[in-house]
């Protein structure tokens, strides 16, 4: 038989819902998308995480593989890479966490293309099971964990406008097995890919050269994620991010950027029976109508997902307006050297109520840039309060030129 414990912690340690939410009278109304290898849409780099998870139209820098890859296309600098790491949920564990790594390429010498890649490694720690038959000296204990690796190429496509496109390999590792039964857990594989637009540009407002961007990235179109050997399938977090960001001189070398995103998940929501009951129905055809649905959402396919996912809340239109989430943000940056950054992210109380303030702040030298980021909830109840994210980036640019000197 299959223990379906780590499947219990993947939820509690991804998804990270208010734990007040029957307590705020939404329990029965109460009905976020459901989706496997959620950890794909958990923000890597403290930058990001820390303008309250923005990143569509931002800046370009080398952590863009996760929120828009074609702004690698404008990046200022040849090359450049960076690690990452997130101790995640630490006021109820200590050994879930977030790593990343990410890096790209300028090619050529005309500066209007760019490779990049990354890898993510998430954790959640070390887990143990006792099996039935097996008592208390037949334990099982492994780190459950879930990964992705991918590899992008962006291009302008003129003076303003560029688009990317990522290939990602993603694997999860979640489930025990039953060695007294026989039965062998396996780990589940998909494949994806992102595509992305990037458009920016200066226009002058009195004196001031300002710049003002926008941009959107679909993520994560693929395959479904096959738990408990093909028994279980998963849509994957197929997402769509839309932002816009806008920056201003305050004086020489003052720089300030506001920025706006919203996010809706590409996946259908799962049936529920209540969705199906009526005072003038009967049950059994509640139950047979629920199934019938059920059974549907299950073997539907991702790209019919994606379309489905626009019309088929229980609630309509009003419904589906709940499912996107929005983030506010702001960046000041003196003399691209030092930086402080704060936002708010907005998830409707049904759709999984996650609220949380950010802050951040980082500090930039020719050849390294340290950033960190710090996340408030607005429930004192939410595992995510206090969440901790650490990024450290080189530039090659930087790196040459110091050797060049030496």
């Amino acid at each position: 038989m299959k223990i379906r414990l780590p499947f219990c912690l993947a939820a509690a340690a991804m998804l990270a819902v208010s734990t007040a939410r029957a307590d705020n009278g939404i329990k029965d109304d109460f009905n976020p998308v459901q989706t496997g290898v959620t950890s794909l849409n958990i923000a890597p780099d403290a930058r990001g995480a820390s303008m309250g998870d923005i990143g569509a139209a931002t800046d370009p820098d080398v952590n863009s593989q996760f929120w828009n890859p074609s702004k690698y296309a404008f990046a200022y600098s040849k090359a450049a890479a960076s690690i990452s790491y997130t101790p995640w949920l630490r006021k109820l564990v200590n050994d879930i966490f977030l790593a990343n790594v990410a890096g790209y390429y300028k090619l050529g010498s005309s500066d209007n293309q760019a490779l990049s890649a990354s890898l993510r490694y998430f954790s959640l720690g070390e887990v143990s099971q006792y099996t039935p038959a097996g008592g208390p000296d037949a334990a099982q204990t492994l780190n459950p964990y879930e990964m992705a690796v991918d590899l992008g190429y962006s291009r302008k496509l003129s003076e303003k406008y560029s688009m990317g496109v990522v290939f990602r390999y993603i694997y999860s590792d979640l489930g025990f097995s039953d060695s007294y039964a026989g039965d062998q857990s396996t780990g589940a594989s998909a494949f994806a890919a992102d595509i992305s637009g990037y458009y920016t540009t200066y226009p002058i407002i009195g004196r001031n050269e300002c710049q003002w961007s926008l941009g959107w990235d679909i993520s994560n179109i693929g395959t479904k994620v096959s738990y408990n050997h093909g028994d279980n399938p998963a849509f994957l977090p197929t997402n769509l991010r839309l932002g816009t960001t806008f920056a201003f001189p305050l004086a020489d070398y003052h720089t300030l950027a506001l920025s706006l995103d919203l996010n809706k998940l590409l996946v259908p929501t799962r049936p529920r029976l209540k969705d199906f009951e009526a005072d003038d129905k009967p049950e059994i055809d509640a139950e047979r109508e629920f199934n019938e649905a059920l059974e549907k959402w299950e073997n539907m396919s991702p790209i019919t997902g994606i379309f489905k996912s626009f019309t088929d809340a229980p609630g309509g239109m009003s419904e589906e307006f709940k499912e996107i989430n929005w983030s506010l943000g702001a960046e000041y940056n003196y003399n691209q050297q030092f930086f402080f950054r704060a936002g708010y992210y907005y998830e409707n109380a049904m759709k999984g109520n996650r609220n949380y303030f950010t802050v951040g702040a980082g500090f930039s030298l020719n050849v390294v840039r340290i950033d960190a980021a710090y996340m408030l909830a607005t429930a004192q109840t939410s595992p995510l309060d206090q969440t901790l994210r650490f990024t450290l980036t080189f530039d090659m640019d930087g790196l040459r030129d110091l050797l060049g000197r030496r």
